[in-house]
């Protein structure tokens, strides 16, 4: 797998324990350890923008209120920013979505009661997340019999797909595509044979087999970047397949 961290211009190399893989966002963060370089929490931070949600859903399953959700949320963000909780992560192990769970369940036990009497943020810098969007997409939530533990994982791999979906059609967007990859984003979904090739050549006015090249491209630019992203979750390249087969075990899910 080729390297993806898209590093902060100008943030110093972290380097890490033999044997860890260091070129993602996870391996960064993990690799600083409990020191706070820009780059780390550059990396974790984008981390803790594109994956909240899921933990919110997981908050509010757990039969926690829309305003507390949020406040706890919140905090707890704010908190693993601030005080480098990720320091006590294993080096070399393990996944950004079972540590989030982990240190969630955490706070959940020891810290919530005491923290929801302060100031929301306790003084601490708030976390940068969209709050204001949580419960209408968890409104849109199909009702489901998982735990809130198995349903999190499945918003997890809702989450990561889309931010794959989102960063796809940025670059399409650069190349001045948005239309063409909005056109044949439904062609992720399903079969080859099931695609609607000639409908969509009289759409975009191209011809079938143009379109079927274009198409054949999008897979395989989704393919990589979902695997890119997926490797900026875990800490070694040797998780990227398994946490791939995870993914797909949950979406399956009802």
């Amino acid at each position: 797998m080729t390297s993806s961290d898209r590093e902060t211009p100008g943030a110093e190399t972290t380097r890490a324990p033999a044997g860890c893989f260091v070129t993602t966002h996870w391996s960064v963060v993990l690799a600083a350890g409990h020191s706070d370089t820009p780059r780390a929490q550059a990396a974790l931070e984008r981390l803790c923008r594109a994956y909240w949600y899921p933990l919110y859903a997981f908050v509010r399953q757990r039969g926690h209120s829309i305003e507390d959700a949020q406040d706890l949320t919140q905090e707890f963000f704010a908190r693993l920013l601030a005080h480098n909780w990720v320091g006590k992560a294993d080096r070399c192990k393990g996944r950004f979505r079972s540590f989030l769970l982990m240190a969630m369940n955490r706070f959940l036990a020891n810290e919530w009661d005491a923290a929801r009497t302060q100031k929301r943020g306790g003084g601490v810098r708030p976390a940068p997340l969209t709050l204001d969007t949580a419960e209408t997409r968890y409104a849109r939530e199909p009702a489901t019999t998982l735990t809130p533990e198995l349903a999190y994982d499945k918003q997890w791999a809702l989450t990561l797909i889309e931010e794959v979906l989102r960063r796809l059609r940025d670059e399409y967007e650069q190349e001045g595509k948005a239309a063409l990859f909005d056109e044949m984003k439904p062609c992720l979904i399903g079969s080859r044979d099931t695609q609607p090739y000639a409908a969509l050549a009289a759409s975009l006015g191209m011809t079938e087999g143009a379109v079927k090249t274009a198409v054949c491209r999008l897979r395989q630019r989704y393919r990589e970047r979902l695997k890119e992203e997926i490797g900026n979750t875990v800490a070694a390249p040797e998780d990227v397949d398994e946490e791939l087969r995870h993914l797909f075990r949950v979406l399956a899910r009802r």
